[in-house]
């Protein structure tokens, strides 16, 4: 111990470590989280140039292993648990899995074929409004039609691919929503 201000607040802590453990096994819920906590505390104790001059030096003590527990546990919120990383791991292999790549690819093709069967405008349209992301307004200025019918347009380029695919589309918004069409 290098001076006698910093044994004064070491001693204290080592005299009163049983209470503090009890303590914050209650506060805390584990044994081991509070294990760590006081460890961490103990070397800020002992790193301590001058001890502070406190009223309460048990309260400070108390309250700095609970901040350390606070930022622990903050900390610890943004590591990935096992179970998490496991998932993660899961989607990638699944990911990774040739057969849903060729089954993506083949999808890819039949879209593809399915657009290409569509008349010029509807394709032109569809794309604009999927692809592109054009707003229904701009796509009727720049075919020359009212909005309703780039809406005609483009449900109809949806029908026919869905049907292509196999697929059942779902209206997301508008009178039936959420109804298969």
């Amino acid at each position: 111990m290098k001076d006698t201000g910093k044994s004064s607040m070491v001693r204290l802590f080592l005299t009163s470590y049983d209470d503090f453990k009890a303590r914050l096994r209650r506060r805390l819920g584990s044994e081991d989280l509070a294990n760590d906590v006081l460890h961490e505390t103990y070397l800020r104790v002992d790193r301590m140039e001058e001890p502070p001059n406190i009223a309460q030096p048990n309260a400070y003590l108390y309250r700095m292993a609970l901040n350390i527990a606070a930022d622990r546990r903050q900390s610890d919120a943004r590591l990935l648990t096992g179970t998490e990383v496991e998932e993660l791991l899961q989607v990638s292999d699944e990911a990774l899995d040739p057969a849903r790549v060729v089954g993506g690819q083949k999808e890819i093709q039949l879209l593809l074929h399915a657009l290409y069967e569509l008349p010029a405008r509807r394709r032109k349209i569809f794309i604009a409004a999927r692809l592109e992301e054009a707003p229904h307004l701009e796509i009727s200025q720049r075919f020359g039609i009212s909005t309703r019918m780039v809406e005609k347009e483009i449900k109809a380029a949806l029908n026919h691919c869905a049907g292509r695919l196999e697929r059942k589309v779902i209206q997301r918004f508008g009178p039936g929503a959420g109804k298969p069409s």
